[in-house]
């Protein structure tokens, strides 16, 4: 009696195991602390996205900054972001990210301005080297698209997995239409982002 009933606890050990292992290997992307969602904002369009993103997929949401904040008024930002881009100028970055070989999935979030991506987020990725991981990028902009900015990613990450990105309209700075992400207009740009991220198979 003794020797069967160690053969089915052995069994049922096995089987037990069995179990467990396909579940590890079938388990879909659970909200990890392996994902870094950085993003750069000014009217927290971006931030509404990153947000949503996070309240999704988990992570660690990180604000970049850079050293020497934009003026407030949009003509001189304007102006100055023009200057930068026609002298290849990345601006000095505030944010630090210590520890990033600890992140394998990186979602890089930012508005179009002039067109393309802002120079404080082409400093981050030309300072950091995000190579063997994997890239998602999202955007927002006033109603013009995302403009060379997807693509500038790709020329900036060229040893990462880049994934399909995300863009949707925000506000429209130029016209005084800031956060324009909110209440309802929140509740259906998440619905975009869930399907999006089911797209790409990160959900």
């Amino acid at each position: 009696m003794k020797p069967l009933l160690i053969i089915f606890c052995l069994l049922l050990s096995v089987c037990s195991n069995t179990k467990t292992e396909n579940e590890v290997k079938n388990m879909p992307m659970s909200k990890s602390g392996n994902i870094l969602i950085i993003y750069l904002t000014r009217t927290n369009n971006t931030k509404a996205v990153a947000e949503i993103i996070q309240d999704k997929v988990g992570g660690r949401l990180v604000a970049l900054e850079k050293e020497n904040p934009y003026p407030e008024n949009y003509q001189q930002i304007v102006a100055q972001v023009d200057r930068e881009n026609e002298e290849g100028y990345l601006p000095p970055l505030k944010t630090k990210i210590e520890n990033l070989e600890a992140y394998d999935t990186v979602f890089v979030g930012f508005p179009t301005w002039d067109m393309q991506m802002p120079p404080p987020m082409k400093s981050f990725l030309t300072e950091n080297d995000l190579s063997g991981k994997t890239v998602i990028p999202f955007n927002t902009n006033a109603g013009y698209g995302v403009g060379q900015g997807f693509e500038q990613l790709k020329r900036l990450c060229p040893n990462s997995k880049i994934l399909e990105g995300f863009s949707v309209e925000g506000g429209y700075e130029k016209r005084g239409v800031f956060l324009a992400i909110k209440g309802d207009r929140e509740e259906k740009v998440a619905k975009k982002v869930e399907n999006w991220l089911r797209d790409i198979g990160v959900l």
